[in-house]
């Protein structure tokens, strides 16, 4: 039920239109008359599409109402002030029903629970093909597309944007992964001190190894390999422009499986359950239901604190002593120390990340009074995340629940008593389809 020819043209037409606009080749005025003709003129009723159908259309009307929103924005005098009208003169479709009315009769058909506008799921997990992470021959996590055409959207085409939707995914399929070997641990009366439960503490940590190994590998490879910081802050991401005032712009911090890490393994950080929650109606149905269910219970470490009879206030009371007689007699606090040493150093990657691609560069335009970006801010992430939280929060991760065994925990003492090796050069992550 859906011409063709709409996904052809946002695969290739859009991003061409993208580029001569940002270049002044072309108005905006062009590219309204293009969508209307190319797209919206074209569009189906929402009622004749499979849900599948209708995910693989908020795709493409993401990245379509991104352009037109960005654009708009950039141009028309005080646009950002009133993003609504952008989309006044749109209409889909033989009803010519509004385009931001025909765009959340879409979402809602996916029976998703997706938003009402492009969101971290459609521009990444469901735009980028199928991601797996493997050990060997096992495959641990898989996270499919919606399209089955091995390409990915983007706004103007790059190879460099590409690039960071599949590092994204490849990052959530990682995490992914790390989730479904914790997520026993919360049902009642679970053992965390057993061989088996080791083995997959032991397991995810290598996991989340792999995840850092891979925003590290990325950030060091050259800029043409990567995308360069200016294509990040000036292209890619001012795309991310409020549909309305107040709604939720697509970002990192959206990524559901690190936000279920975090209620997991703890963040002593006050309202940060606050904070994921002001971010609930860009996610998922699923993903929200899972998120309050684990604000709602004692996180990992505490349970195994609990198990072993005691809590992290007693724990960071201990002197050296008797933190080594406490690992002695339960070695299974060393697999669990350093899982959460882990999860601070993926942590850590990520704020590198950050750093190198988006808050040096805005200090150093800063220093030079270059200003920043009207449309988005490169001072903060898209939902307002600065550097300075995201620094409180990498500290926070380091600061864990077992943070007082750190003494007593050498790297010899670490690699002891475990039941498997697992090592994590031997974790992949690929494009699988």
């Amino acid at each position: 039920m859906i011409p063709e020819q709409i996904g052809d043209w946002v695969l290739h037409e859009l991003p061409r239109l993208n580029r001569a606009i940002l270049q002044h080749h072309a108005s905006p005025e062009l590219l309204h008359t293009e969508v209307g003709e190319h797209v919206l003129d074209h569009l189906p009723e929402v009622a004749q599409l499979t849900p599948l159908q209708a995910q693989q259309l908020v795709v493409n009307l993401g990245f379509v109402g991104a352009s037109v929103a960005r654009h708009y924005q950039e141009h028309a005098p005080g646009g950002p002030t009133h993003p609504d009208d952008a989309f006044a003169e749109l209409v889909a479709g033989p009803q010519r029903i509004p385009f931001r009315a025909y765009f959340e009769a879409l979402a809602a058909h996916t029976g998703t629970g997706h938003y009402e506008r492009d969101s971290f799921a459609s521009l990444v997990r469901w735009n980028v093909g199928t991601v797996q992470v493997r050990l060997d021959e096992e495959v641990l996590g898989v996270l499919p597309g919606v399209f089955d055409d091995g390409r990915i959207r983007s706004y103007t085409g790059s190879p460099g944007e590409e690039r960071f939707f599949l590092l994204v995914k490849q990052g959530e399929v990682v995490e992914m992964a790390v989730n479904n070997l914790l997520c026993p641990f919360t049902r009642e009366n679970a053992g965390l001190t057993c061989e088996d439960a080791r083995h997959s503490v032991r397991l995810a940590t290598d996991l989340l190894d792999a995840l850092r190994r891979l925003m590290v590998d990325f950030a060091a490879l050259p800029p043409e390999q990567t995308m360069p910081a200016e294509h990040f802050m000036d292209v890619f991401r001012q795309f991310a422009a409020h549909w309305t005032l107040g709604d939720i712009s697509p970002s990192g911090a959206l990524d559901p499986e690190a936000l279920k890490r975090d209620f997991l393994l703890g963040l002593a950080v006050e309202d940060y359950d606050k904070q994921a929650r002001r971010l609930f109606p860009a996610l998922l149905a699923a993903e929200r239901e899972e998120l309050s269910r684990l604000m709602d219970m004692p996180t990992l470490p505490a349970r195994l604190l609990d198990a072993l009879g005691t809590d992290e206030r007693d724990l960071r009371l201990l002197d050296e002593p008797d933190l080594r007689r406490l690992v002695a007699r339960h070695p299974a606090l060393i697999d669990w120390y350093r899982l959460l040493a882990m999860h601070a150093r993926a942590a850590g990657a990520h704020l590198m990340l950050s750093k190198k691609f988006l808050f040096k560069p805005q200090r150093l335009r800063d220093e030079a009074g270059l200003g920043d970006k009207e449309l988005v801010s490169n001072r903060a992430g898209t939902t307002g995340m600065t550097e300075t939280f995201l620094e409180r929060l990498t500290r926070a991760r380091q600061n864990h629940a077992l943070a007082a065994l750190r003494p007593v925990i050498t790297s010899e003492r670490a690699h002891t008593g475990h039941p498997k090796e697992v090592g994590s050069g031997r974790v992949v992550v690929e494009l699988a389809g």
